[in-house]
């Protein structure tokens, strides 16, 4: 698959057959998400790998309770009324959660973790399989809790909660704006 091709179809798929991803997919994934540039070369990355479903419906719900607590107001508006819902599940019921976290609060490795999700999100595309980054588990994943569910140590910071796995068909295409570009120059 071209690269162009892969940027300009991927999309976020929000819904996933049951079928398990081969460990030798989810290496070339993660292979993949190390190749990309990070300030310094520091490589400030780690990744989570949770296959376990339980472990998902967990981490789902206690997301859930999260996010309604701390931003009650927003998480009441129509686009986040899903939290309220005890069967909706963050995680789409995908089969794979790759967590993406930097393993210190050193310079820009938000911004690292950041580039290595997308490396890992067009390489999937390009494998056959769909991806999303769940910003409803990120806030949960930085608590103590959150960090504890999924044995963390207390100085990694999880960044990018990748969801993996086979689509139940393509994701259609969303419309973009135009770039608002400013030439100097």
């Amino acid at each position: 698959m071209e690269l162009h091709q892969a940027i300009y179809e991927r999309r976020a798929v929000r819904e996933y057959g049951p079928a398990a991803i081969d460990t030798d997919v989810l290496n070339r994934l993660i292979d993949a998400a190390i190749q990309a540039p990070t300030a310094l070369n520091q490589q400030p990355w780690t990744f989570t790998v949770v296959r376990d479903q339980r472990k998902l419906d967990a981490l789902s719900s206690q997301a859930k309770v999260h996010m309604l607590a701390e931003h009650g107001e927003l998480a009441r508006s129509a686009h986040f009324l899903m939290l309220s819902d005890p069967h909706f599940q963050i995680f789409y019921h995908a089969p794979v959660l790759i967590l993406i976290s930097a393993t210190a609060a050193l310079p820009w490795c938000v911004e690292d973790c950041a580039l290595a999700a997308q490396n890992l999100m067009l390489t999937a595309y390009a494998e056959g399989l769909g991806s999303c980054w769940i910003g409803f588990a990120q806030e949960y994943l930085n608590t103590p809790s959150g960090k504890a569910l999924l044995r963390l140590p207390p100085s990694c910071i999880p960044v990018a909660p990748i969801i993996v796995g086979l689509g139940r068909g393509p994701a259609q295409p969303v419309a973009r704006k135009k770039a608002d570009v400013s030439w100097i120059g």
